[in-house]
């Protein structure tokens, strides 16, 4: 019955006439396995000239048993899914497990577990550390372990991983090409209620975060993410680290700074004093410098709509930024709490100079001075560089330069000699064309040159060790002679902040250009 059932009765019918045909009478068939030969059983045949049905059963029906017989039951088939190899489940796996490692902030899951911090570099000499660090890309400081003079250990510098550099350049290409709405809402970190609305406001070391390339928001903060502050509440308080008679407290009680004080913080800082005062005389009618109130508004619009921050510029209403103009706090410590009084050119000179003293001193505590107040030549050169726009590997060989030029013997820099330096820089257009003349003339510019010129164009005397530290970052051959170009383009970029550069990538001024060429092109055909 098994070997009937295996087929039907129209392979029946084509298999007795194409394969066994007539056997004779009384004989016996023995049918055998296609495989092995075998005989599977005996058909014993009654009648007389019967016809024989032979059956052999399909090949991918049958197993072989492990004492060498077949049977019924293979399932290995074409359909069914293929097993994947043992080499392509681990590569799956070390690639899972890399992307979800690359996800994870290690630093913030360690301080969270409370695991000890551990100093990789404790047992390595001193040889074998300055090796390595001459092959790190990141500039950090191989030495920060060393013991000073006093036997006290310099703080280690954090080492930025990649996240925080994927971040870093993220936030850099925010302050080049966004718009100053959202780099407000980017790096402004307070939130406070204002009536019935709530509105966002930096801290000055915000305002500091959104122009310095290289300093990243902390973490938590970012994009339309702050903290809420009640100035109505007794147990929030801001600490901003800021004198009594600090610039920021007349922009408000707090110290906070608006999007409409951004902007006009933004376009003070951008423009340079002789601007201002070609500005004040043109708007003042009888040409002594004063304006009122009106006056000065003509004269910030102006100025703003020049820079590349207030061409950029455009009022989100659904966002809450829009400029608002001068506040009111601002307009009392102008022109008087009657709104009567007339402001002179030397008064906004004065604020503008203590703007950019505020800010400067903002960048020289970020550094932490030693107990002297001193900072290292390092980041001195780290600070002068911020804006200089070169590429990574060229900034860290100029930063390891420095260190090694000053690591036996680094005085470090005070405060009033950076301040006193930057001083001199907002005098680069003059000290450029001395530098010229000097050039042309075939004058060597060394270190005693640079010094006559700060102090007869400038009227400022630099310290031999400050210049001494310029010329170790500009010197390339170390030759002792200054290359005056690239100094003066990187310090003009210093002193304006890059706050010049325009804020997009040139693509739309190119089709604006294309477009007014094709609209102002007569066709030839209209020459006929």
């Amino acid at each position: 019955m098994s070997l009937i059932r295996l087929c039907g009765s129209v392979g029946a019918q084509w298999m007795l006439k194409s394969t066994t045909g007539f056997v004779p009478t009384g004989k016996t068939i023995v049918t055998r396995n296609l495989f092995s030969g075998t005989g599977l059983g005996t058909l014993r045949i009654a009648g007389s000239n019967a016809p024989v049905l032979v059956v052999r059963p399909r090949a991918d029906q049958y197993d072989r048993r492990r004492d060498g017989n077949w049977w019924r039951g293979y399932k290995n088939f074409g359909h069914k899914p293929e097993k994947e190899p043992m080499a392509t489940k681990l590569f799956c796996a070390f690639l899972g497990a890399m992307i979800l490692g690359a996800c994870i902030d290690w630093k913030k899951l360690g301080k969270a577990l409370g695991l000890p911090k551990v100093d990789a570099d404790a047992g390595m000499n001193a040889e074998m550390s300055d090796s390595k660090t001459e092959q790190l890309e990141s500039g950090e400081d191989s030495d920060g372990d060393d013991e000073d003079e006093q036997g006290k250990k310099k703080p280690r510098k954090e080492k930025i991983g990649f996240r925080d550099r994927k971040i870093i350049e993220y936030e850099n290409r925010i302050r080049q090409y966004s718009t100053p709405d959202k780099v407000f809402r980017y790096f402004a970190t307070i939130q406070a209620p204002q009536g019935d609305t709530v509105e966002v406001f930096m801290t000055p070391i915000d305002f500091l975060t959104s122009m310095t390339p290289g300093m990243k928001q902390p973490d938590g903060l970012g994009l339309d993410q702050y903290k809420r502050y009640d100035a109505r509440s007794v147990s929030t308080r801001l600490d901003l680290h800021l004198d009594s008679d600090s610039i920021f407290y007349k922009l408000g009680a707090y110290g906070l700074i608006s999007f409409s004080d951004y902007i006009f913080l933004l376009t003070v800082l951008s423009t340079s004093r002789r601007h201002f005062e070609i500005a004040f005389r043109m708007f003042d009618l009888n040409g002594d410098g004063d304006v009122d109130s009106e006056e000065f508004e003509k004269v910030a619009n102006l100025i703003r709509q020049q820079t590349s921050i207030g061409n950029r510029h455009r009022d989100h209403a659904n966002t809450g930024n829009t400029f608002k103009g001068v506040n009111s706090a601002l307009t009392t410590y102008f022109f008087g709490p009657k709104n009567d009084e007339k402001l002179t050119i030397e008064k906004f000179l004065d604020f503008q100079q203590q703007l950019q003293r505020e800010i400067l001193t903002l960048e020289f505590m970020r550094k932490n001075p030693d107990e002297n107040g001193n900072i290292s030549e390092a980041d001195f050169a780290e600070l002068m560089l911020a804006y200089a726009g070169y590429p990574q590997k060229k900034k860290i060989k100029k930063i390891k330069r420095v260190k090694k030029r000053f690591r036996d013997h680094g005085a470090g820099v005070s405060k009033e000699d950076y301040l006193n330096f930057f001083h001199f820089l907002n005098n680069i257009n003059d000290v450029d064309t001395a530098l010229t003349f000097y050039h042309i003339a075939g004058a060597s510019i060394d270190q005693a040159t640079l010094k006559h010129v700060a102090k007869t164009v400038a009227m400022v005397e630099l310290t031999d060790h400050v210049i001494d530290v310029v010329f170790t970052i500009f010197d390339e051959n170390m030759d002792g002679q200054l290359s005056n170009r690239e100094f003066v383009a990187v310090m003009k970029n210093r002193l304006l902040r890059g706050l010049e550069k325009p804020k997009d990538t040139g693509f739309v001024k190119l089709m604006h250009s294309i477009l007014k060429c094709a609209k102002d092109t007569k066709p030839v055909l209209l020459d006929l």
